[in-house]
């Protein structure tokens, strides 16, 4: 039965991407943009306006870095949706909790109480790791996550820290998994409120509108429009989803990289600088 859904799920994703044309003035470009380019590298763009596509290496497979927390979210918000959670409902900070890094919820003395709303926030706009694996065992763990994008229709999307069966996995991609074309599917399905609910998708999109890590694809963007994001990255892959919805233009990119040369930190870091001549592109 399992199997059959895959497929079924595959034929959907087939049909949607059939209905949608390829913008091949812009994929010219984008590929021109991407030629040379010290790693791997995935891009995938979608015209919402124009119902326009660019599909590049969009269904290979790539670490998610932080843009795991988007599955976690999700995880997250069929919580509250059910019940077993409550949006303003206070926890209690245990230092037991503490992942090692320069988080802020790190910093809390132990026993201090924090909202759950607060700790989604830190997730998604500091995009605090303690927060999140917090956040993670709290949705049910990355199984439980990973039976929901499965049931969204997300064959690669996975949880893969902390999760049982998924150590070969983490030891490809690291917290998690995706490909740029199905991170991009999760963000319209979020933006065309179809996960969990109307209400649940509403709250997602507002969230994912404060990111703090505005220095690469968000920094091209003019400040008037909107967007939802977010980020990931680790020593040799740099990733961002954004949904961007502007006066004129309405669309979702997602470029996702991996085994790249430069592992820098800098601005000039080559995917990053990649990435702002994308979203400049765009």
């Amino acid at each position: 039965m399992k199997y059959g859904l895959v497929v079924l799920c595959f034929f959907l994703l087939g049909f949607v991407a059939n209905a949608q044309k390829t913008d091949k003035h812009l994929e010219q470009r984008v590929a021109s943009l991407l030629a040379g380019f010290h790693g791997d590298i995935g891009v995938y763009i979608h015209d919402l306006k124009k119902n326009k596509t660019v599909a590049i290496q969009a269904d290979t497979i790539f670490p998610t870095a932080s843009m795991v927390k988007m599955p976690i979210l999700v995880g997250i918000m069929q919580k509250i949706e059910e019940g077993s959670l409550a949006y303003h409902q206070s926890f209690v900070y245990k230092d037991s909790l503490l992942y090692e890094g320069e988080d802020i919820l790190g910093s809390f003395r132990n026993n201090e109480k924090i909202e759950l709303s607060k700790l989604m926030m830190l997730m998604l706009t500091m995009s605090d790791n303690t927060a999140s694996l917090w956040l993670q065992s709290m949705a049910g763990t990355g199984t439980r996550i990973n039976t929901i994008m499965d049931s969204l229709g997300f064959a690669y999307t996975r949880v893969n820290s902390r999760t049982p069966g998924r150590e070969e996995n983490r030891k490809l991609y690291g917290w998690g998994q995706t490909t740029p074309r199905e991170m991009a599917v999760l963000m319209e399905k979020i933006v065309t409120k179809q996960v969990i609910s109307k209400k649940a998708s509403e709250k997602m999109l507002r969230l994912l509108g404060r990111n703090y890590w505005d220095e690469e694809a968000i920094s091209q963007i003019p400040s008037d429009v909107f967007i939802a994001s977010k980020s990931g990255a680790v020593d040799a892959s740099r990733n961002e989803i954004l949904f961007v919805n502007g006066k004129k233009c309405s669309y979702i990119f997602c470029i996702c990289t991996k085994n790249n040369q430069d592992t820098s930190w800098e601005s000039k870091n080559e995917a990053w600088q990649l990435t702002r001549k994308l979203s400049r592109l765009l």
